[in-house]
């Protein structure tokens, strides 16, 4: 029966060992590779099995010939107890990944999740002002609560801290903030940030506390009663201001305001009356076709001259302020929006009109709701609503004469 070795190494041994494997005794031995490279690997026996577990380098600035035996001692009586010193090192190193990766996390908040979520995205969304809404409402509403916050523990209570203050009072802008918070947090989710349900998920959990939109005042543009339109437009047309000129554009051609503001001499063709916005700048995505009326087309030869890239520009370039026409209003001292100029012409349409329902909504670029009715038209209805704008054109010049009622041409409502 060989004898078993014992504290068979020395220190010069080490140091001078060839090539191989040098037994010291009790499972320790040494390795050394050919290119000089030395190491310390214990061999165990566990449910039949021989394994080598590595205990580090040796030699010079490694691991002494004493501390390796301390080592392997200690590994031996973990053998004794059955227990695996690789399983132990594997599962301590599992846990010491997942330690590291939850610090990581740990270290990344909602606003850093949000930036890159904007970042990545707002190249394929529709327009700047979309992008800034974004940004804006994060800023204004989201991240003086949550931004700094671990995204991992974003719950129910951060979100409805943001959402129930300005949940009645602004129900259009808390709705937006909340499906952005619920997108962001997606994300996070996807990216391994977090896991479980979305805190900011309406169906089945943000519903069950708030009320849906439908029982909120929805925030409707106020509009001017369209019995009014044709005085105020002849009090507009006394005013020199170019947001006034744009403000009448704005009515007689039932548009957004964004839509006139950016609007630029490229997408106009003033012999055909015709202004085309493409479809990067509409709400629907889809280009829209705008006839103009012979006022609409006179007022753009006023403002031509000034030879700027934009239909109606600043005094110091660019394009008109989006304020600009608001204020006018006010100091106007109306209590309307520009925006509600659409609503004004759109009950004129139906109360004074008898032009058929999809011409109006077609002045107005509005997507066809019904899917059989979209697909069967397939035109916009140019002529028509360029009889129907060259109507509304003549009852705002009206001043509400005659009670303003327009005759369509004969046929028009089909």
């Amino acid at each position: 029966m060989p004898r078993k070795l014992s504290n068979a190494l020395t220190p010069l041994a080490v140091k001078n060992a060839k090539p191989g494997r040098h037994a010291d005794g009790g499972g320790l031995h040494l390795l050394v590779k050919e290119t000089g490279a030395r190491s310390w690997v214990y061999r165990f026996m566990l449910k039949g099995k021989s394994r080598d577990i590595g205990l580090g380098a040796a030699g010079q600035g490694g691991i002494s010939l004493a501390d390796a035996r301390t080592a392997r001692d200690a590994l031996r009586l973990k053998v004794k107890a059955g227990i695996d010193p690789l399983e132990e090192r594997q599962r301590e190193a599992t846990d010491a990944l997942a330690a590291a990766q939850a610090a990581a996390i740990a270290g990344i908040t909602f606003k850093a999740v949000a930036e890159a979520y904007i970042g990545a995205n707002e190249a394929s969304w529709r327009n700047d002002k979309h992008r800034q809404q974004w940004r804006n409402t994060l800023a204004s509403y989201v991240y003086p609560v949550m931004g700094e916050l671990p995204v991992a523990e974003i719950g129910t209570a951060h979100v409805l801290k943001i959402l129930e203050p300005i949940w009645q009072d602004k129900p259009e802008t808390a709705s937006r903030i909340r499906g952005r918070i619920e997108t962001v947090l997606d994300a996070a989710k996807a990216r391994g940030y977090r896991e479980g349900e979305n805190p900011a998920r309406w169906r089945g959990h943000i519903a069950q506390i708030l009320p849906p939109r439908s029982r909120l005042t929805r925030g409707h543009h106020k509009a001017m009663p369209y019995e009014a339109i044709p005085a105020f437009m002849a009090k507009l047309r006394e005013r020199e201001a170019m947001a006034a000129l744009a403000l009448e554009f704005v009515i007689l051609t039932a548009t957004r305001t964004s839509e006139v503001l950016g609007a630029t001499w490229a997408e106009v063709d003033l012999d055909k009356a015709i202004w085309t916005v493409p479809a990067t700048r509409m709400k629907a995505g889809k280009e829209h076709r705008v006839p103009l009326s012979p006022r609409a087309v006179e007022i753009l030869e006023a403002v031509k001259p000034l030879g700027k890239d934009n239909l109606f520009p600043a005094d110091k370039g660019g394009k008109l302020s989006t304020m600009a026409m608001s204020m006018l209003l006010r100091r106007m001292k109306l209590d309307c929006t520009v925006h509600g100029f659409r609503s004004g012409f759109r009950d004129w349409a139906a109360e004074c009109t008898g032009y058929a329902h999809e011409v109006c909504e077609m002045a107005l670029a509005h997507v066809i709701g019904n899917k059989s009715e979209a697909a069967y038209r397939r035109g916009d209805l140019f002529d028509k609503r360029r009889r129907l704008m060259g109507d509304w054109a003549t009852y705002c010049a009206s001043n509400g004469a005659a009670g303003a009622k327009v005759s369509p041409i004969r046929g028009e409502a089909a």
